[in-house]
């Protein structure tokens, strides 16, 4: 299945789709910008849902430091 066909990715899959390494998703994570989680038993998966999300979130507060150092 490809990762286009997934639902939910691991953390190593979610960093490669994002391409930034996995240190720098527990940095983010662990100041609270990481995107949500689902845990299943001792994995951790992130919902393409919350990927999303998370991407748009990111976007806007790009969005709002491009305005403020205008």
């Amino acid at each position: 299945m490809s990762d286009d066909e997934r639902d939910a990715f691991t953390i190593p899959e979610f960093c490669r789709r994002h391409g930034f390494s996995q240190a720098k998703y527990f940095e983010l994570a662990s100041a609270g910008e990481g995107p949500r989680v689902m845990r299943l038993g001792r994995r951790v998966l992130i919902s393409r849902e919350s990927a999303s999300d998370w991407r748009r979130q990111r976007e806007a507060l790009s969005a709002e430091a491009a305005k403020a150092s205008a």
